[in-house]
């Protein structure tokens, strides 16, 4: 039996596991998305809605019967220190794009992610409203599940930066981010809301880097895309080249996200670095939140 086989069998439980979650989550808010939805907000700009809420409680309950000596980590979970205890975390965005969910645009997706001694291993992202399925094993492969077929997915080998296609969000674009893109000479662009969704293009090749300066993400926001996306080939890093880590006592990316087809990904961190070093953002200190 090969390796990858072997690795694949290994965690073969987990991803039949998280699958079946995400799926049966996705039925279970598909009626919060069919009627008035009414939202509520945890803070500037973050909304929340009933559906995040039952989409969680079912994640979270499923998780912790299958996997009860994994931590759990989950957006509207309150957080428990238990878990910075645990080899194995589960990090859980179950309604990832919760604005596009409440325009009703369909563009938001139901993440699970698996983390292992702080690293993405597992993913698996599930877009309901289109049936979309993406999920991947790091060091195994990744694929893609629609109308019924399923296909690897490998990201794309552009590494003309100027030919590359970047992902930008549907419901905001911070300046850094413009700034960013012109340095780098980035003309083409493919928008779609949640940051699942748009690690996802760059895993079937529709789009080939994604550029996050700003502490807008969390643990629970790129486990599962970064562990699809580093299965399909690519990368992801903090702004300044540096690995993400997972199970950390604070949750945030301070220092934002830079997901690329990994090309040229040591390039456009070396480029990235210059613009933020001239609008004054430390590597240490991170992004300011209204940036």
């Amino acid at each position: 039996m090969n390796h990858f086989r072997q690795e694949k069998q290994g965690f073969e439980q987990e991803l039949t596991a998280a699958i079946n979650i995400a799926r049966q989550a996705g039925a279970l808010v598909q009626p919060y998305y069919d009627q008035p939805i009414e939202v509520s907000w945890k803070g500037e700009n973050d909304p929340v809605t009933a559906a995040d809420k039952a989409a969680n409680e079912y994640i979270v309950a499923k998780l912790q019967q299958l996997f009860s000596d994994d931590g759990i980590l989950a957006e509207e979970s309150a957080d428990n220190e238990q878990r910075l205890g645990k080899e194995r975390l589960w990090c859980i965005d179950p309604l990832d794009g919760t604005k596009e969910f409440i325009a009703h645009n369909g563009e938001f997706c139901i993440m699970i992610g698996l983390a292992i001694g702080g690293k993405a291993k597992l993913g698996v992202l599930y877009q309901p409203i289109e049936n979309k399925l993406y999920y991947g094993i790091v060091g195994v492969g990744a694929w893609k599940e629609e109308h019924g077929e399923k296909r690897p997915l490998h990201v794309s080998i552009v590494n003309d930066v100027t030919k590359m296609t970047a992902a930008f969000s549907r419901s905001h674009r911070p300046p850094l981010t413009v700034t960013l893109s012109k340095q780098l000479g980035i003309t083409n662009e493919v928008i779609s809301g949640s940051v699942g969704l748009k690690i996802a293009l760059l895993s079937e090749q529709k789009a080939d880097v994604y550029l996050h300066p700003s502490t807008g993400t969390k643990e629970w926001d790129t486990c599962g895309p970064e562990a699809v996306l580093r299965a399909a080939g690519g990368e992801m890093t903090d702004m300044w080249g540096r690995p993400l880590c997972y199970n950390k006592q604070d949750p945030y990316n301070y220092v934002g996200i830079l997901a690329s087809n990994g090309q040229i990904h040591a390039y456009l961190v070396e480029e990235a670095k210059i613009v933020l070093e001239h609008a004054g953002v430390q590597p240490e200190i991170g992004f300011s939140a209204r940036r």
